[in-house]
Parts: C-alpha cells; structure tokens; sequence
C-alpha cells in the first residue's frame, strides 16, 4: 500500500525530503503504526514523537486512525506564532 507522506520544517531536514511516496509495511496500518516505521528509519524524527502534528488528507489526524492506499499524510512540528 503505498501513501504520499509530507515534511514540513524541521522535519524535512531529518527526512531529507519535502515529500514522498512511501510504501507501507503491514495493511491496515494506523498512524501510529506509520510513525513507528518512519522513526526506525529516520534518525531524529522520533525526538519530535510528543509534540508531532499528523494529518491525513489535510485533516488533523489521531494516532488510531487507519491509513488507506493513497492517502496523504503530513507530518508537522508544533505551530509556533509570534
């Protein structure tokens, strides 16, 4: 099952791309499954683990939600104002 994933920030950096199509490893996969996955794979990413914002087809998304074949995530830091 493959997915759109997008980085946003900070988190770009540790994934060294703005975005990607990415190829899950189990179905059904939740988020939290993916975010697992990705925080094997990117050194860095799991520091952000407590504050990370997820969205799924531009939708705040919990950590249970399920992800399906061609669904967009988004990974965000915390929104900072000033």
């Amino acid at each position: 099952m493959t997915i759109r994933l997008l980085f946003f920030s900070v988190l770009r950096d540790i994934a060294g791309a703005n975005e990607m199509e990415y190829t899950l490893g189990k179905s059904p996969t939740t988020v939290a499954d993916l975010l697992s996955e990705l925080f094997s794979q990117y050194e860095g990413l799991s520091s952000w683990d407590t504050s990370l914002l997820v969205a799924v087809n531009c939708e705040y998304a919990d950590r249970d939600l399920e992800i399906r074949a061609g669904d967009e995530v988004a990974l965000m830091p915390p929104v900072q104002g000033g």
